[in-house]
């Protein structure tokens, strides 16, 4: 290859040397610009676009007086209304025919003699195949001397959003001063819930708070040392994906047993975008963006068979789902809107 041949020349570092040096630079800016906004419109494609809610969703089935399944009625919005009762509980439900009336078996009978005629629970029937809806209300009807008509909601999604967007569209229609969204498979002890009303009553301010039910205190009890080596190793690699991303005030970020009063409800689940299984995450963010105090709460636990959970696929997509929220919110692809003391 001669000397003189273009490809040589091209590469020369003395030809380098004589660009201008303000031209290497406005090149380096624009380069470098280029690829923010590439990457700033590639993140708005792929962040997060809840579906609008259709007009059946926006309906509840109940019983009624005569022992008879509802006509479809129309639901409250809790962000525009008052409270009408003590508490809402929100379950959010996949095919859960199996597992659904102990655990309803056992909040029912805690509601009754905390908060006698005061409490309501919304079963988010989330695109489910094996008539869990239909369980719920039946299991309504053969327990009416615990269950009035009205207090057992169920609420048909047309397709499934994912756990994040059933619990997100059950908040969005609560009645209660106070709201606790509880797992369909009965995990966590129901009883605990009066642990975490305490403690929300502890750190409230102006009305606003979230308490977080928390398995942190048995992570060297058997319930945790003896699941798989990979449940433990993708718990731990997810717990420091956690820390690199500003979440350390939390240890259990993902117990599904989350307790919000009435403003933070409005607060956090208007901005929510997240339907996944990371929607916990965000719930804490926007609790931090917003200055939501928010308390964890120690609670009992158990595992139950059954689990919708694939480990490796879903762990897959939640830090996939965790970098989206993380720099949605970093870049201002995801706004944080009113609401909070701290806003």
């Amino acid at each position: 290859m001669s000397p003189e041949d273009p490809f040589e020349l091209f590469f020369d570092p003395r030809i380098l040397l004589q660009i201008p040096p303000a031209y290497i630079i406005t090149a380096f800016v624009l380069l470098v610009s280029t690829g923010l906004t590439f990457a700033y419109f590639l993140l708005r494609l792929i962040a997060h676009h809840p579906r609008p809610s259709t007009s059946s969703e926006r309906t509840y089935l109940t019983t009624t007086s005569t022992g008879q399944h509802s006509s479809p009625l129309p639901l409250p919005d809790a962000f525009t209304t008052p409270a009408a009762l003590t508490i809402s509980v929100v379950v959010p439900a996949y095919n859960e025919r199996a597992r659904l009336p102990a655990m309803l078996q056992e909040a029912v009978e805690f509601l009754t003699a905390a908060y006698p005629h005061d409490w309501e629970i919304l079963i988010v029937d989330d695109g489910s195949s094996d008539g869990t809806s239909h369980v719920a209300l039946d299991f309504a009807l053969a327990h009416n001397d615990l269950i009035k008509p009205e207090q057992m909601r169920v609420i048909i999604l047309e397709r499934n959003r994912g756990k994040g967007g059933a619990v997100a569209h059950g908040m969005r229609h609560v009645r209660g001063r106070y709201a606790i969204f509880a797992d369909a498979d009965g995990a966590s002890k129901f009883s605990d819930l009066s642990s975490l009303m305490a403690s929300l009553s502890e750190i409230e301010k102006s009305n606003y708070g979230i308490a977080v039910g928390s398995r942190a205190h048995m992570v060297k009890t058997d319930a945790v040392v003896k699941r798989s080596f990979i449940r433990n190793f993708l718990m731990h690699s997810f717990h420091t994906l956690l820390k690199t991303v500003g979440v350390r005030e939390i240890r259990d970020t993902q117990c599904g047993f989350k307790l919000f009063s009435r403003k933070a409800v409005g607060a956090v689940f208007s901005d929510l975008r997240t339907e996944g299984w990371i929607f916990d995450i965000e719930v804490l963010l926007l609790a931090a963006y917003k200055g939501i105090p928010v308390v964890e709460c120690p609670v009992s636990w158990h595992e139950v068979e059954g689990t919708k959970v694939d480990l490796l696929k879903d762990s897959v997509r939640m830090a996939w789902d965790l970098g989206v929220v993380r720099a949605g919110y970093a870049v201002g692809v995801y706004t944080v809107g009113p609401g909070g003391p701290g806003r």
